[in-house]
């Protein structure tokens, strides 16, 4: 079985859905027969770093709200993943551009560490405070991550695997993909957002029927054979 993931490291939603497909791919019968192939998003692709500027602001900015407003919000998210485990530190959280992060993950997907490679990045944005545009600390993060030094850096320092990551895009373009997560099972159907661990297992268990083929009856007809 195949799950695509279409995410985006600057989406609370995103790490919060992580965690419940993991709880759901763990209680699932048949786990170690399915592919995670996470695949590239980006919800706002002309965000850049800006010295000072938080995650209120800029989400305040997004929505034309005030920042109190935007820090509600946040709060709100926050108190979502609590109940997932997740100890979001969203007064540290650095607004950046997340490009960069997605061709590290195609780099660890080379060497089947694309999942190691997500939590990584979800945990130093979302929880660690971490310039996640910063090539530097893109490089430490692959670095911790099992990645060798000298490949990030060519990477970063060339436009290797821009392509894949763009690639990407258009994909989820052409399925109609609007927001993430979004979660693609066999090709064939989607469940879209944070869903609860519930629906990712009815989905899982679906997919499971409907690639297992039907046993074959006992009297059948085949071709050549006298059945009328």
């Amino acid at each position: 079985m195949k799950v695509e993931i279409w995410s985006d490291i600057a989406c609370p939603f995103c790490y919060i859905g992580k965690r419940k497909f993991e709880k759901a791919l763990a209680g699932f019968a048949g786990s170690e027969n399915v592919e995670v192939i996470w695949r590239s998003f980006q919800l706002d692709p002309h965000t850049r770093y800006e010295p000072g500027k938080s995650i209120h602001d800029y989400l305040a900015d997004k929505k034309g709200m005030s920042t109190a407003q935007a820090k509600e919000m946040n709060d709100y998210v926050s108190d979502m993943a609590a109940s997932e485990g997740l100890n979001y530190q969203l007064d540290k959280t650095i607004p950046a551009n997340t490009f960069d992060a997605h061709r590290l993950i195609h780099l660890a997907a080379k060497q089947g560490l694309e999942d190691k490679a997500e939590e990584r990045l979800f945990s130093a944005y979302f929880i660690e405070g971490e310039n996640i545009e910063d090539r530097q600390t893109l490089l430490k993060l692959g670095k911790e991550i099992g990645l060798d030094e000298t490949e990030i850096n060519q990477m970063l320092n060339s436009k290797d695997l821009r392509k894949e990551v763009e690639q990407d895009f258009i994909e989820a373009r052409r399925i109609g993909v609007r927001g993430v997560p979004f979660f693609l099972f066999n090709e064939q159907f989607a469940v879209s957002g944070a869903q609860p661990s519930e629906v990712f297992i009815q989905a899982l268990e679906k997919a499971k029927a409907e690639e297992t083929p039907p046993q074959q009856m006992a009297d059948s007809c085949d071709i050549g054979s006298n059945c009328s």
